[in-house]
C-alpha cells in the first residue's frame, strides 16, 4: 500500500512540478537555438470556417494586412457547410489574394482542412480559425525559423485578452501562462509537443492528411513532423489574440476534446509510444501521456493514504480532503471563487474531471466529425 501511495505521489508532482523542472536545466545546459534568417518562403494561410459570417471580414482583412510580399502569400478558406454568408463574404476578396473552397454539406475540421490544403500553392502552410487576430508581423516571424532546415513546424504564442476578472479567467490565465512556460523549454531543448490550433505553420512538404474526425489537428500535424526526424519550435514573436473563456462550461467543453483527442492521437500513431520511433518520447510521455492517468494517481493517493497507518499519511490525507472540500466549495458557491486558494483547487479538480471525461468521449468513439468553435463568438 506505501509503494501505491509513493507512486501516486511521485506521479502528479512529477507531472507538473518535476518535468518542468527538468526541462529548465536542460534549457540551460543543452538548449538548442534555432538558426533563424531572413527567409520568406511562399505562404499560404488555410483555415476552416462553419457560419462565420460575423467574424469572416475582419479575419480576412487581419491576415491581408501582413507586413509580407503580398505575392508570396495566399489565403484559403474552407467553408464548411455554412449555412449563412460566410462563402458569399469571403469571394468578396477573391481579387486580393483569397480562395474559397466551399463544403455543401458539413465534413468536419479534418476534412475541410484537407480540402484547403489540396487547393494550396505555398512551402509553407499556415493553419490558424476565423475568430482570433494576427499582430501584422506574423508570417514574418515564422517564416524565419524555416531558414533552419531542421525545423519542420513553428508554433506562435496565443495571448488571452480578458475581458473581466472571473476566476475562470484569472485561471485560465494563469494555466495559459504555464502552459507557454513549458513549451518556451521545450522548444529551446529540442521540440515542442503540439502547437497552438489558432497559429502555426508546417513545411508543405511534411504535411500529411488529416485523419477523419481528428480532434487536435495541431497535435497530429506537428507529432507527424516530429516522426519525420524535424524539429517543432515555439515562436514567442509571432503572436494571435483570443478572447479568455468567461464560463467553467466552454473552458470544459474546449478541454474534453482536446484530452479526448489525446487518446485518439495515440490510436492513429502508435509510433508514439516507442521509444524507438519516437525521439520525443521522454516529452510525450511528460507533457500529454501522464497527465492522462493524474486522475487516476489522485484517487490511488487518496484511498491508500487512508489505508496506512502513521502520522505522515493521516497528515497526507486531510490535506487532501481539505483539498477537495475547497474545490467542492467552489463548485458549489461560485462567489467563493473569488478566493484565489479556492479557485485554484476548483479548477485544478475540474481539469482532472475533464480528463476522465475526454477518455469517456474517446472510449465512447466520439469524434470530432461535426465540430463547434470552442468558445461564444464576440456579441454573441
Amino acid at each position: 500500500m506505501a509503494a501505491i501511495f509513493w507512486l501516486s505521489l511521485f506521479l502528479v508532482v512529477y507531472t507538473y512540478l518535476g518535468y518542468p523542472l527538468c526541462l529548465a536545466l536542460l534549457a540551460r545546459f543543452r538548449s538548442h537555438p534555432v538558426a533563424k534568417g531572413a527567409y520568406q518562403p511562399t505562404v499560404s494561410v488555410v483555415f476552416a470556417a462553419c457560419n462565420e459570417e460575423g467574424n469572416i471580414v475582419r479575419r480576412l482583412e487581419n491576415l491581408l494586412a501582413q507586413e509580407y510580399p503580398k505575392e508570396k502569400l495566399e489565403v484559403i478558406v474552407v467553408s464548411d457547410g455554412s449555412k449563412d454568408r460566410t462563402a458569399e463574404l469571403a469571394r468578396g476578396f477573391a481579387g486580393r489574394g483569397v480562395t474559397v473552397v466551399e463544403l455543401t454539406e458539413r465534413s468536419g475540421k479534418a476534412v475541410a482542412l484537407n480540402a484547403g490544403v489540396a487547393r494550396a500553392r505555398g512551402e509553407v502552410l499556415l493553419f490558424c480559425d476565423a475568430r482570433q487576430s494576427f499582430d501584422p508581423e506574423v508570417v514574418r516571424e515564422l517564416g524565419a525559423n524555416f531558414a533552419d532546415p531542421r525545423v519542420g513546424c513553428v508554433s506562435g504564442e496565443l495571448l488571452l485578452l480578458k475581458k473581466g476578472s472571473s476566476g475562470i479567467q484569472v485561471e485560465m490565465g494563469a494555466y495559459w501562462s504555464y502552459e507557454k512556460w513549458i513549451r518556451k523549454r521545450e522548444s529551446d531543448t529540442g521540440s515542442v509537443i503540439g502547437a497552438t490550433g489558432a497559429i502555426f505553420a508546417v513545411r508543405r512538404s511534411l504535411f500529411r492528411d488529416l485523419p477523419h474526425g481528428t480532434l487536435l489537428d495541431d497535435v497530429f500535424t506537428p507529432m507527424s513532423v516530429v516522426l519525420q526526424g524535424y524539429r517543432v519550435v515555439f515562436e514567442p514573436a509571432a503572436r494571435a489574440r483570443d478572447q479568455v473563456s468567461q464560463e467553467i462550461s466552454q473552458e470544459w467543453v474546449r478541454k474534453v476534446r482536446t484530452l479526448a483527442g489525446n487518446w485518439q492521437l495515440i490510436g492513429f500513431i502508435p509510433g508514439l509510444l516507442s521509444p524507438g520511433e519516437n525521439p520525443c518520447f521522454w516529452r510525450f510521455l511528460s507533457h500529454k501521456v501522464l497527465r492522462l492517468v493524474v486522475p487516476v494517481a489522485l484517487i490511488l493517493l487518496l484511498a491508500s493514504g487512508a489505508h496506512l497507518p502513521g502520522f505522515f499519511y493521516q497528515v497526507a490525507t486531510w490535506l487532501q480532503l481539505g483539498f477537495y472540500l475547497l474545490a467542492a466549495l467552489g463548485g458549489a458557491w461560485p462567489a467563493t471563487r473569488s478566493n484565489r486558494i479556492v479557485n485554484l483547487c476548483y479548477f485544478f479538480l475540474v481539469m482532472n474531471l475533464v480528463a476522465v471525461a475526454g477518455f469517456w468521449r474517446w472510449a465512447r468513439g466520439q469524434s470530432a466529425s461535426v465540430w463547434k468553435p470552442a468558445y461564444v463568438k464576440p456579441g454573441e
